[in-house]
């Protein structure tokens, strides 16, 4: 395996001492609603790492992966989606492995250990008339866990009306909706799935969170909970967001036949069941 898949040596010397030298990041009061509504919010835990990542989504738009996402809008705008790129943007290895989101994970999660799964980034550039569709992130993965959490990062001003949503204790539930792509259809029709309830012409029915936000605050949210986010109709301002993927102790690798799951992960040779682990899921913690 590559090199550059491997944590700098000097991140991996710290990441053995994180366990004794953790510090307590989040309040009880956090913890307890990332638990119970499957999201919550954190107000200025990376202030400080504003821009680098700035800097690594720049790069990354400039430099995408094959993988790449680039959704055209009538209204003219963009809504550029790329992941799996830690690997060759410094700017995230330099988050992933030195920033404090390994342990605030392990807080969120109750976990003894931290792995990353996978980082994304999300641009929503202006006049994106795109929304993100209600959907759980889960059942698109090749991946079995219970102690799972997404930590999204937002690099702009970020209102009310273009922020993520959250259906509240969805996490809880004990159900798994069909992946879509969105253009609507199915990502996999015979995956024997329920599809997602009509979120949107039913809103009262459900308990929806949200929260606006500004560079250096984040959501937290459990694979689990059904999301989604607006379009951007801001003539001016973007909506750029990098996501973090971590899991915890008792994630496992999954191969469903048949089924299609995002990311593709084709050098990974895991079978169906086994602990997640190998160079494309460093531990971080």
């Amino acid at each position: 395996m590559a090199e550059s898949f491997l944590a700098p040596a000097s991140s991996r010397d710290r990441r053995k001492h994180r366990a004794a030298d953790m510090t307590q990041h989040l309040s009880e009061d956090t913890i307890a609603e990332f638990r119970t509504k499957g999201a919550t919010v954190l107000r200025g835990v990376f202030s400080d790492w504003i821009g680098t990542l700035a800097d690594g989504i720049a790069y990354n738009m400039a430099h995408p992966a094959p993988n790449v996402r680039n959704y055209q809008s009538e209204e003219g705008g963009r809504f550029f989606v790329d992941y799996c790129n830690w690997d060759r943007v410094k700017e995230y290895r330099d988050f992933i492995f030195n920033s404090p989101a390994a342990e605030i994970g392990a807080e969120l999660m109750g976990s003894t250990s931290v792995r990353l799964f996978h980082e994304h980034v999300l641009v929503k550039t202006p006049k994106t008339g795109i929304p993100t569709p209600w959907h759980q992130d889960l059942p698109y993965y090749c991946l079995d866990a219970t102690q799972t959490v997404s930590i999204w990062i937002p690099l702009d001003e970020i209102p009310r009306d273009r922020t993520l949503e959250f259906v509240a204790g969805s996490h809880l539930w004990g159900k798994y909706f069909r992946p879509q792509r969105f253009d609507g259809t199915a990502l996999n029709e015979n995956d024997g799935l329920e599809a997602l309830p009509d979120i949107d012409g039913h809103r009262e029915d459900y308990d929806i969170v949200a929260w606006e936000l500004s560079p250096g605050d984040a959501l937290a949210f459990d694979y689990r909970t059904v999301h989604g986010a607006p379009a951007n109709m801001s003539a001016t301002a973007q909506r750029r967001a990098f996501s973090l993927r971590l899991v915890g102790d008792d994630a496992t690798f999954a191969r469903r036949e048949g089924i299609v799951t995002s990311p593709p992960f084709p050098e990974v040779t895991l079978k169906h069941g086994e602990p997640l682990s190998g160079p494309e899921f460093p531990v971080l913690l």
